[in-house]
């Protein structure tokens, strides 16, 4: 077979043409670039910044911290990082409260001196604050306490139980113990005083983080409905044992959404209702599925700000709860005939996004896609009136509300789709102030006084590194790591190029190209198909994919040109783009691959006959779907870790897009490649690995008897026994590039 004969011949060759770049150092991956510095973190006084990297054959991560005034990096233990006290612009007087070691520990916000107060039980978790600085509250099981740090008391302010006859019977035992006798208190807690438990028989056991209001007085607590799901199993082929053992792992996609139903507990009264969502727009109907994300409570007013989700992600409300009333008052309606989503928002109905209260406390902030792109926008109770605090063809993608919620500090792609620049934004102005603008990205954390700032940047050629600065003067940054090995830096990358092609349906659409020399232009072409289906890769920054930008800096290197595409479904070109594929996945956004054929073939001289597709996970997807459904458009693919029936992969993504498969089949069939096997006759290369728990070995063992059973030719599949979705191992990385890069040399040159 003139592909298995060519194999040696051409890797042999390949790694004399370019010396200095060789698959098996490139596949190292951080072994060749550099452990990159992640999560830069403020320590709660400002003093230090905290970060950690995670070096190749380690298990572990390496932990640091950068301080200040040393002016000195330091590795710090596990016990170290564990004990490290870091700040969170959103996270208020938890900056200096939390759970640890079985002790509540409390840090004084000017001396920083920390106090602990023992526990009564070590289940203790969910840890709230009150208008009372002095109390708190812990949830342990299904029980709520309050925790006086003033006297050193302790009250369980009640217990929800689903029935008596339900009721555990060591919970009462222990109870009583501690009721009882003074001895076994002592033991526990010498300074802590119980008072008899309370008992709340509510018909259901309630799900998840019980919530206080700050008064101590009103509880919300949710009965979540779950469909019955079969869980998957995920077989261990090598093992210590050499015995094979199943891993469970997720469920397909249902044919039913989850549910959630809020109740509201006034613990003065003792009055339980459930709150009644029937009145919200376009509810439709009054057991509509939704999914209600956790309450953010008023400091000054017994208020609750909400975001609720339809379980089908097609509506999306902001609400507010009057506690002393139950009544729900809607403040925002969101519905897209697709999925709601969007930076700021998400795709993810269990994931929260931008909300919260500014100080004045009737005034409520969020993100909203409803112009297109996702925007920040403020809405005042009273007065009813919204504002946009930011407009245009672009995205916010981080939010930053100011300590004294003056201002906010935004980063946004608003001077490229493929930029993240980060600005101060004046809501009362409607001012914008660039503070970080260079060609790249920004993740910013700003310092507790809000003076200061801790940055990853990178470029396209650059890698990710910590910088600090101050905000009224950014070019006064202090790059805190160096993180590239000698072997990366002495390598001269190109720069890709971030171009626009126009696509048959005449939106523009974005891609990075890597051109050759032109004497060593060989007229050939890869398109490169990104995963995740929304995640972006056409920017200049660093990619998630730095394999496979360094693995198209060797194909260039030898004449082929290269396009990576940011094909309809992608991050960073707002609403329309994102949902593009709804109920059709390898539509859109596979013509887009088409289009981008044609674009090169007629802007770059490519030989029309000669041009390759690759991808993984959602790239592997679309490799298989063009080879299927666009049969002699593509010379060759490869299919890296790919969805091969939708209705085999995990609910909430997939749904999202296509629906749910007992009401919508059509979209299923007409998005899995399985079912378009048949016209497979351009050369196919699989790979895929086998304890992959999230596009699982079996997509690719169906789709192979699919082929089997249709007599189809000129197709491979390379397994890797030891390998999930995100290859961990160099062989496994070298040995699927090695194929990949044979596969093109074969059918491309």
């Amino acid at each position: 077979m003139k592909f298995t004969l060519l194999l040696a011949f051409v890797f042999s060759a390949f790694l004399s043409i370019e010396a200095q770049l060789q698959l098996d150092q490139i596949m190292k991956g951080p072994g060749f670039v550099g452990a990159l510095p992640e999560a830069p973190e403020w320590s709660v006084d400002g003093s230090t910044i905290y970060y950690w990297k995670k070096f190749p054959d380690s298990l572990q991560r390496t932990y640091y911290s950068y301080h200040f005034g040393q002016k000195k990096t330091t590795i710090l233990t596990k016990q170290e990082w564990q004990n490290r006290w870091v700040w969170a612009s959103s996270a208020g007087p938890f900056n200096y409260l939390r759970i640890q070691d079985d002790m509540l520990q409390r840090r004084d916000p000017k001396t920083q001196q920390v106090k602990t107060y023992p526990l009564l039980s070590n289940a203790f978790w969910n840890l709230q604050c009150l208008n009372d600085p002095q109390k708190v509250i812990f949830q342990e099981g299904q029980s709520l306490w309050q925790y006086d740090m003033q006297y050193g008391l302790a009250k369980q302010l009640i217990s929800y139980q689903k029935s008596k006859a339900q009721a555990p019977a060591s919970d009462h035992l222990s109870a009583a113990e501690r009721e009882f006798f003074e001895s076994i208190r002592k033991q526990e807690l010498q300074s802590v005083k119980f008072d008899i438990p309370k008992v709340k028989f509510i018909g259901f056991e309630p799900s998840g983080a019980l919530q206080v209001d700050p008064t101590a007085r009103y509880v919300l607590l949710k009965d979540e409905k779950q469909p019955e799901e079969t869980s998957t199993e995920v077989p261990h082929f090598i093992s210590a044992d050499a015995h094979v053992y199943n891993e469970k792992a997720r469920s397909k996609v249902l044919n039913e959404e989850p549910s959630q139903r809020l109740f509201l507990h006034d613990l003065r009264s003792d009055s339980l209702v459930e709150l009644d969502f029937s009145g919200l727009s376009q509810m439709n109907a009054a057991d509509r599925a939704l999914i209600i994300h956790p309450a953010i409570f008023s400091q000054t007013k017994p208020l609750a700000l909400f975001d609720i989700r339809s379980a089908d992600n097609k509506d999306r409300w902001i609400v507010t709860l009057d506690l002393q009333t139950s009544q729900i008052n809607e403040l925002q309606h969101q519905h897209d005939s697709a999925w709601i989503g969007g930076p700021g928002i998400s795709s993810w109905n269990f994931e929260t996004g931008t909300l919260g209260w500014l100080v004045d406390g009737q005034t409520i902030y969020y993100q909203s896609e409803e112009t297109g792109y996702s925007h920040l926008y403020t809405f005042d109770l009273q007065t009813k009136m919204k504002m946009a605090l930011t407009s245009g063809n672009f995205e916010v993608h981080q939010v930053f509300l100011a300590q004294d919620s003056n201002a906010f500090y935004v980063t946004t792609n608003m001077y490229h789709p493929g930029t993240r620049s980060f600005h101060k934004l004046d809501p009362k102005k409607l001012e914008i102030i660039p503070i970080l603008l260079e060609l790249g990205a920004y993740e910013v954390q700003l310092s507790p006084d809000d003076k200061q700032l801790a940055y990853r940047f990178s470029t396209s050629t650059q890698p990710w590194e910590i910088y600090t600065s101050t905000v009224k003067n950014p070019k006064s940054q202090f790059k805190i790591t160096t993180s590239t090995t000698e072997a990366y830096q002495s390598y001269q990358w190109q720069k890709p190029e971030v171009i626009s092609f126009e696509a048959t349906d005449g939106i523009p659409v974005y891609a990075r190209l890597y051109k050759p020399k032109e004497e060593n232009k060989n007229d050939a072409a890869v398109l490169f198909v990104h995963g995740a289906g929304y995640l972006q890769n056409a920017h200049y920054y660093w990619s998630h994919y730095h394999r496979e930008y360094m693995f198209h800096q060797m194909l260039v290197a030898q004449g082929y040109t290269v396009l990576d595409v940011d094909y309809r479904a992608s991050e960073g070109y707002g609403r329309n783009y994102r949902t593009a594929i709804y109920r059709h996945m390898g539509g859109r956004d596979l013509q887009d691959f088409v289009d981008a054929k044609q674009f090169l073939v007629a802007n770059y001289k490519i030989d029309s006959n000669r041009v390759g597709i690759y991808g993984g996970s959602y790239g592997g997807f679309i490799t298989l779907m063009a080879l299927f459904t666009e049969p002699g458009t593509f010379a060759c693919g490869a299919a890296l870790r790919s969805v091969t029936d939708w209705a085999h992969y995990n609910h909430e993504y997939t749904t999202n897009i296509l629906n749910l498969p007992a009401t919508d089949p059509e979209a299923y069939r007409q998005s899995s490649p399985i079912y378009f096997a048949e016209g497979l006759q351009d050369p196919l290369l699989i790979l895929h690995g086998m304890i992959d728990d999230n596009v699982q070995f079996q997509d690719v063992v169906r789709l192979n008897q699919r082929l089997i059973e249709l007599g189809k030719k000129d197709w491979w599949m390379a397994l890797y026994p030891v390998e999930r979705h995100a290859f961990e191992y160099t062989s496994s990385w070298t040995d699927e590039y090695r194929r990949i890069y044979e596969l093109f040399e074969t059918y491309l040159k």
